[in-house]
């Protein structure tokens, strides 16, 4: 494919997961492109080459001249819009976009929009599995597993997206017939200049929706009230009109929609206040596109949760081992300590820390005192976690996962839970979250 400068020229910036379906998007529809990456060598470059050899594709530094001659550039969202060359090309008039909007342009079945700081891939896979359920053809994916552009089909009844919030930067007008913010705490501090500007990246994902969900428990979830647009909510109070929340019947506790019990909290394979709170929200997602009740509670029935997102682990002396690697952020870590706190006879034995990405561990402070025995900590940011927990419970440095494991298994007591929730990422130690979950759910194994 030959570089031409005209109307119709596209470049892709970023040879990951993402830009590989922009890759196949824009071939399959014959639109000219060209592909460029800040690295020498990006993960699907041997693919582009040997599927697509007639692409050019520019490696390393960023040339503002070559990016210059497309009119749109499909922007990676691991990579900054504040990165200089798309910057400056942006200056001079070329539209900074990305595959979530490309998608939200071609596809022809209604969507249900996820994001939020914590618990979007979980939600996103109930409301796909419910929409199963309910016989729908629904294709799920996004910022979770397949990549938006390759589940366009015109046999989809319905699309599930999970968003980040770098996915949303570049996405303007996603009219999705359902969205959410499902909640909002300090995450990717490294990227953004602060709370407010990752607040607004997320809402993002409101722009065209016909309806909204709103978490109940989080006024950052709330967005700007518009004309004609239909809002639910969903939290653990007691839910009024179009709500979702917890009703107290015969001393039991039910899942409901505003006067109606639904199903006992105690059918959710799923533990914690936090995994109660994702099934109210899925279940609002759900019932906003017309779901029906029967099916969507049949798949809360079977859900066991994801990998690596408070997962059971294994049952030792009378101690509950947990896998929350997934809990990146001092938000996610925050849901499983007071969730999973809050519904065991015991306390906690907590593993943090990693790469904290800038955050202010200050939060998890009073949870800790509340919930846990004894933090053990690793990694990075282990000494500023040491600092922002003070002294209300024993802290326990560490230099590895299994010694790190080897010290809860001392001090666990018998009704105790032990929980991985490292509110930081992983890449300090370990390739991803899944290996840090991996390795603690194999340390954990061996012990006797």
């Amino acid at each position: 494919m030959s570089l031409i400068a005209s109307d119709h020229f596209r470049i892709v910036v970023g040879l990951g997961k993402s830009g590989m379906s922009l890759v196949r998007f824009l071939a399959n529809r014959g639109i000219a492109f060209a592909v460029a990456d800040t690295r020498a060598q990006p993960p699907e470059l041997e693919t582009l080459r040997r599927d697509y050899p007639q692409v050019e594709v520019r490696c390393g530094e960023l040339d503002v001249e070559f990016l210059c001659r497309a009119d749109e550039l499909y922007v990676s969202p691991g990579l900054a819009l504040a990165t200089p060359a798309l910057q400056q090309a942006a200056a001079r008039g070329v539209r900074l976009s990305g595959d979530i909007e490309l998608f939200a342009r071609y596809a022809k079945a209604p969507l249900i929009a996820i994001t939020g700081s914590n618990a979007k891939s979980t939600v996103t896979t109930l409301v796909g599995e419910m929409a199963a359920k309910a016989g729908k053809r629904v294709a799920v994916g996004g910022n979770l597993g397949t990549p938006a552009l390759d589940l366009l089909d015109d046999t989809v009844e319905l699309y599930v997206l999970e968003l980040s919030s770098f996915q949303l930067e570049t996405t303007d007008q996603l009219n999705a017939r359902v969205a959410t913010v499902l909640n909002i705490s300090e995450d990717h501090m490294d990227r953004y200049s602060g709370l407010p500007a990752y607040h607004l990246a997320k809402h993002r994902i409101f722009r065209g929706a016909e309806q909204v969900v709103i978490n109940r428990n989080d006024a950052l979830s709330r967005p700007l009230p518009v004309a004609g647009q239909t809002s639910w909510s969903f939290g653990l109070s007691t839910p009024d009109f179009k709500a979702f929340g917890l009703r107290e019947r015969d001393g039991e506790k039910y899942l409901a929609y505003e006067f109606e019990c639904l199903m006992p909290v105690r059918a959710l394979k799923v533990r914690g206040a936090h995994n109660q709170s994702n099934a109210l929200a899925a279940l609002a997602l759900g019932h906003a596109v017309g779901l029906p009740f029967a099916p969507m509670l049949e798949a809360l029935r079977e859900f066991t949760g994801l990998a690596h997102r408070c997962q059971w682990v294994r049952e030792r002396n009378g101690v509950q081992w947990y896998d929350d690697s997934k809990a990146t952020n001092v938000g996610a870590a925050l849901a499983a300590i007071e969730g999973l706190g809050a519904d065991v006879d015991g306390k906690l034995v907590l593993i943090a820390g990693g790469d904290g990405k800038g955050a202010d561990f200050s939060a998890l402070r009073g949870p800790v005192a509340r919930y846990c025995r004894a933090v053990v900590l690793l990694g990075r940011d282990a000494e500023r976690l040491r600092q922002a927990l003070g002294n209300d419970v024993p802290l326990i440095h560490v230099a590895s996962l299994d010694e790190a494991v080897e010290q809860c298994a001392v001090r666990a007591e018998p009704g105790d839970a032990v929980l991985l929730s490292p509110a930081c990422a992983s890449l300090d130690m370990f390739k991803n979250f899944e290996e840090r979950g991996r390795l603690f759910a194999h340390a954990a194994g061996r012990l006797a």
